[in-house]
């Protein structure tokens, strides 16, 4: 069966030129990867805001997280015997890695049902920590009994791990905890307990054995164990290099559907589904043989990191799903699915 892909008419609904930047001396590169959410009548976008001191001819310049826990800039002639391996992520400085920007999290919100969004500047939430010192990238969001959990990736020079801060009012925000060491990222909660047991998706990376998405468990939201392998990439297939979770899955009667990405060896990102059972989780009951959306439109196709579509952000309205991603790592988009057409696009796991 195929799944009719719709796109919102105003994508993009957020570009680097619709925000204002943190501080007046920096310029927003990005806008993507948000995480989305309901609170009251609202609809909220935890968005990934990527950005970089305001260029200087002759120079590269980088924020960094100071040891007061304050954002500085790094300002280097390019010139510098000890500048190399400069890449538009990324560069070496004196033996030492660094990035070209530092992402934070902004808050939108839309009173019109998902369609447009503003940005709340009151509500950003900006590296404190040494684990942060790089920057909180690619927020999943979810509601657990009563109080909103927000996991992210946390960069810093020791390495790519998990984060979590939680709020009950988007005012008021609990400081970071790492609750994955690295190499780690793609963390999605399960919406409420199994039994007596929490559980969420996380994505752990090897350069030997490959990016695959696995399975947790908790007692208390805190401390994760029972770690299980669930789905791997597949050599030949559009999910061939990496995989990871997007945001939590849907319970439907069926199974809990979860949307993920995959990317080729070409680096092309795409998105599909897996199927699991509602009552064991670990246990995966179908997945997308195909994906059933790929980049296809301009937004998607061209920019930063071109031929790339990445969710962590959805909201389940009904049947319809109304699915947050960000494109070509430049932009925010929307697109609506129904629910029951990904069902039943997925391939019976044997």
């Amino acid at each position: 069966m195929s799944v009719h892909v719709k796109r919102f008419a105003r994508n993009p609904l957020l570009t680097p030129g619709d925000l204002l930047p943190s501080r007046p001396d920096f310029e927003v590169s990005c806008v993507l990867n948000p995480g989305a959410f309901r609170f009251g009548s609202r609809i909220g976008l935890l968005l990934r805001v990527a950005e970089r001191p305001v260029p200087q001819s002759g120079m590269l310049s980088t924020p960094v997280l100071d040891r007061d826990g304050k954002i500085s800039i790094l300002r280097v002639r390019e010139d510098d015997p000890g500048l190399h391996d400069v890449e538009a992520r990324s560069f070496f400085w004196n033996g030492r890695f660094l990035l070209t920007t530092m992402s934070h999290l902004l808050l939108a919100w839309s009173d019109d049902g998902g369609q447009t969004f503003v940005p709340d500047y009151s509500c950003r939430l900006l590296p404190e920590q040494p684990c942060e010192a790089y920057g909180i990238e690619d927020a999943r969001v979810q509601c657990v009994e009563k109080e909103y959990f927000i996991t992210f990736t946390a960069v810093s020079a020791a390495g790519i791990a998990v984060g979590c801060r939680r709020t009950s009012d988007w005012k008021h925000f609990t400081p970071t905890e790492l609750i994955l060491p690295p190499s780690n990222k793609d963390v999605a909660l399960f919406p409420r307990k199994i039994e007596d047991r929490y559980y969420l998706f996380h994505r752990p990376s090897d350069p030997a054995c490959g990016n695959h998405i696995y399975l947790a468990e908790s007692p208390d939201l805190r401390y994760w164990g029972n770690h299980r392998c669930i789905a791997m990439t597949r050599p030949g297939k559009w999910d061939s290099e990496r995989i990871g979770a997007g945001a939590a899955p849907v319970e439907t009667s069926a199974g809990w559907l979860e949307i993920y990405h995959g990317a080729d060896h070409s680096g092309r990102y795409a998105l599909g589904g897996l199927l699991l059972d509602l009552d064991h989780p670990e246990r995966v009951i179908a997945r997308s043989s195909r994906p059933f959306m790929e980049p296809e439109a301009p937004y998607e196709r061209n920019g930063f990191y071109a031929n790339c579509i990445f969710t962590n952000g959805q909201i389940v309205d009904g049947s319809r799903l109304l699915l947050y991603y960000g494109a070509s790592d430049s932009v925010v988009c929307g697109v609506e699915f129904k629910l029951d057409e990904i069902i039943d696009s997925l391939d019976l796991v044997l």
